[in-house]
């Protein structure tokens, strides 16, 4: 059986699905990636790792760093993600506009 070493590995490893109606009688296909699926629910995953991936390369981001975002969407459900992966401490600041939903998601992020 296959298998994930961690759950950063799964970040960008998202299905691509053929938009079947809008290609009927085209030459070019459209695709559509499927970036839901990654382990946060959306493509701010990626960036949240390449980011931290960025920091780390250039030294900016040391081990047992601290990563502070002011935040009120998805980046900072990215970051803390692979933040908490890779042993890092996450700091997200959310904006006066966060939802109600990020707040509470926030919360319980920081309580785990």
């Amino acid at each position: 059986m296959e298998y994930k070493n961690n759950i950063l590995e799964l970040i960008g490893n998202t299905p691509l699905i053929k938009i079947n109606k809008l290609n009927k009688g085209l030459k070019p296909q459209i695709f559509a990636k499927l970036e839901s699926a990654n382990p946060g629910g959306s493509n701010k995953d990626r960036i949240g790792l390449n980011m931290i991936l960025d920091a780390e390369k250039s030294g900016k981001l040391l081990p047992g760093g601290t990563i502070v975002e002011a935040t009120s969407g998805n980046t900072g459900i990215g970051l803390a993600l692979t933040a908490a992966v890779k042993g890092y401490k996450a700091i997200m600041v959310l904006t006066d506009n966060a939802s109600a939903e990020m707040q509470s998601l926030t919360t319980r992020l920081i309580f785990m």
